[in-house]
């Protein structure tokens, strides 16, 4: 692999900070399937990146690439920080842990998933076995206690991230499960499948809270069309956690508020495949099969206070903890969103 960099022309990007804007590209010889994004500490090397030397975050990229390696790069410097091997086949997806440690999950078409410690020299910790078919997705909690993985079969596998066993499988799908994600405070899980349907399960207990079924809408559909146009790819929750993003083959991308069983928005696409919400919110991006990244606008919305207090409780209790409070059975309900 290799790093090569080019300046971008106009007078607008001489003005950029640090001198002209440059477009980096990191060649790794392989196609790359995964991507993941972490921020670590500052680095004490001379090549590293200007920020990280005055004790500013450093920006590291994980790329899951087609011979089943992983590379590690510092994105600033495109410095190749690890070759991560283990992996016997198409590693499809990648998840850092979302406290900032150097830990890393990866799904592949091995069946497998492999937990990495990059602050060991990227020494493989665990191998998590128990899907049958390959996997498409891994979701860790954001309060880095939980890990979900989708793979082509009807349940999704929840894992411990302290004790790396299983859970439980959550079944309740009719057809492959592709696509996962947690809400921000950790209380909510969202999974999507072929089957056209989002479910909304408590990871804690394992139940289902509610289904969003994707019902097509036959004017945006070229009826020539051969693929199951319902199934769905890709499902992702807003930062805030009042809205899902989904990204269904019926060429639509749709929004959901969290308290609806129905999409609040629409926006036409093609060849849809996966869909990321902006850290800070306001914009949605979604990967096309055809090499496209595009951007879209999504609604903003001011939490409420009542949502703000829910989201900072659930961020540190869990819903056998919140059930076991000596507070009104309604509240009980709304704090584990039994009632939006």
């Amino acid at each position: 692999c290799r790093t090569s960099e080019r300046k971008s022309r106009g007078s607008k990007a001489e003005t950029w900070s640090r001198g002209a804007a440059k477009e980096k590209t990191l060649e790794c010889g392989q196609i790359v399937w995964g991507l993941a994004f972490s921020a670590w500490p500052a680095a004490e090397d001379e090549d590293t990146d200007p920020a990280c030397a005055m004790g500013l975050p450093c920006l590291v990229l994980a790329t899951g690439l087609n011979d089943g390696q992983i590379k590690v790069w510092e994105v600033q410097t495109g410095h190749l920080l690890f070759s991560l091997l283990g992996h016997q086949d198409v590693v499809r997806d990648l998840s850092f842990a979302p406290n900032g440690s150097p830990i890393l999950v990866s799904a592949s078409r091995d069946k497998t998933l492999r937990v990495w410690d990059l602050s060991r020299d990227g020494r493989q910790v665990q191998v998590l076995s128990g899907h049958v078919q390959w996997v498409y997705c891994c979701s860790i909690s954001p309060d880095c206690s939980m890990l979900c993985s989708a793979a082509g079969e009807k349940s999704a596998l929840l894992w411990s991230m302290r004790s790396y066993t299983l859970i439980r499988r959550l079944e309740g799908h009719q057809s492959s499960v592709v696509s996962c994600d947690f809400s921000p405070d950790s209380a909510l899980l969202v999974t999507a499948s072929y089957d056209a349907c989002v479910i909304m399960w408590d990871p804690y207990t394992g139940e289902q809270l509610r289904t969003l079924r994707h019902v097509p809408l036959h004017s945006t559909l070229d009826s020539s069309s051969e693929i199951h146009t319902s199934s769905l790819r890709s499902v992702c929750f807003s930062p805030e956690g009042l809205y899902l993003a989904t990204v269904a083959d019926d060429r639509l991308l749709r929004i959901w508020a969290l308290e609806l069983r129905s999409p609040v928005a629409f926006a036409p696409m093609t060849n849809g495949l996966c869909c990321m919400y902006f850290p800070h919110g306001g914009f949605i991006a979604t990967g096309t099969r055809d090499g496209h990244v595009q951007f879209w606008t999504a609604p903003r919305v001011l939490s409420s206070l009542k949502h703000l207090c829910r989201k900072a409780l659930r961020t540190f209790l869990t819903t056998y903890q919140v059930l076991a409070l000596p507070i009104p059975r309604k509240l009980k309900e709304f704090l584990t969103y039994r009632t939006f």
